[in-house]
């Protein structure tokens, strides 16, 4: 996938969360799991893909090999310093809070259809492709 995909993915995960966000002004536990695949989107960016020009193109995780082949239950040893450890974190970091303001800034110019969406969703409990581009072909 490009960078440009895993934003993307990375942002649509962090809806949920970014409504909450736009309609209560506050974030809850029920987007806890997406966060944890967001986080985990973005670190993978960081130290496997090379997908973040200050870190330059290297790959500072890989999965270890495990004694029959498969992967190691253990965590990988680190091979880089506590300098680059922090500022994979900040990159990650940073990923994630720009996934996190994509989301919301998709939210915040389209609340019109976020409502109605959730008028409907409370209505039917699910939403159908056809369904969608109606509510979208409306805005």
């Amino acid at each position: 996938m490009t960078r440009e995909e895993l934003l993307t993915k990375m942002s649509v995960l962090l809806g949920g969360r970014a409504a909450e966000h736009v309609v209560f002004g506050h974030l809850s536990t029920g987007a806890a799991d997406d966060l944890v695949r967001t986080t985990d989107i973005a670190r993978s960016m960081v130290t496997k893909y090379g997908m973040v020009p200050e870190l330059g193109h290297v790959a500072y995780d890989r999965d270890r090999q495990g004694m029959l082949g498969g992967l190691a239950a253990m965590p990988a040893e680190r091979s880089y310093s506590e300098q680059t450890a922090q500022a994979i974190d900040g990159a990650v970091r940073a990923l994630v809070d720009q996934a996190f303001g994509t989301a919301v800034q998709i939210l915040q110019d389209r609340r019109d259809v976020l409502e109605r969406s959730a008028r409907l969703l409370l209505e039917k409990e699910t939403l159908d492709e056809v369904q969608l581009n109606a509510l979208l072909a409306r805005a």
